[in-house]
């Protein structure tokens, strides 16, 4: 007999598959554009040095690959919140919540981080086939 428990956890790792596809995809997209020299020249206006462009780029294309296959999402996730951190207080200056230089979808993108990186990756990830790996790791 199928109980709404059983529907409830199967529920839970199809949501938790689409937040880490959906942060992943996002951070592997925006990892990928800061490969570009324009990003590099426009470094020293935010007020870093241009030497930062590469492990910019890898902090977030990197860990939004590991998050969509789901190993060591934790870890991948707590890359993502220090990233998100400085994009809304570094860059943005958290000056406004909406609007020209508003901070709403980096916090949406730093809220989802912190769930990944509480949760973990749900069932439905390498992690968990994997089964070796410490749970801090998944």
């Amino acid at each position: 007999m199928t109980t709404a428990e059983i529907k409830e956890k199967t529920l839970n790792d199809v949501v938790f598959i689409g937040l880490r596809s959906a942060l992943g995809v996002i951070f592997i997209l925006h990892g990928i554009s800061k490969f570009d020299p324009g990003f590099a020249n426009n470094l020293p206006n935010m007020g870093l040095p241009a030497e930062l462009q590469i492990p910019i780029a890898l902090a977030e294309l990197v860990p939004g690959i590991l998050i969509i296959i789901g190993i060591l999402s934790r870890l991948s996730a707590s890359m993502i919140s220090i990233v998100m951190l400085g994009a809304i207080f570094l860059v943005k200056g958290a000056q406004s919540i909406t609007g020209n230089g508003g901070v709403e979808i980096d916090l949406i993108l730093l809220s989802s981080a912190l769930v990944i990186m509480i949760v973990g990756p749900g069932r439905i990830s390498l992690a968990q086939i994997v089964k070796k790996l410490p749970r801090c790791l998944h």
